[in-house]
């Protein structure tokens, strides 16, 4: 398909769908976006995306980050709770 017919197809879909202002490039920046959320790793998103280097592939790692604080939140709450269930004399549950 040559470019000027792609984008009067884009154009059109965009239209059904009643949005506006995105760019066909929003996918793939979407879908890289799910796969970190899913737990890609870089090379996994390098792999993906067909990037060499890791620097343009850290980009999606900004949902793992998020992740990664929700998992310490979590650990952190359990290790409060077996704190809290220890024996007097310290061995733990």
């Amino acid at each position: 398909m040559q470019r000027a017919n792609f984008t009067r197809v884009w154009a059109a879909a965009l239209k059904k769908a009643g949005l506006s202002g995105f760019h066909f490039h929003d996918l793939r920046h979407t879908g890289n976006d799910l796969a970190a959320r899913s737990g890609a790793s870089l090379r996994d998103l390098m792999a993906r995306m067909g990037h060499s280097t890791t620097r343009a592939a850290l980009i999606y790692q900004h949902t793992a980050m998020e992740r990664d604080r929700a998992i310490a939140d979590a650990l952190g709450k359990l290790a409060e709770g077996a704190l809290k269930n220890q024996d007097p004399e310290g061995s733990g549950t």
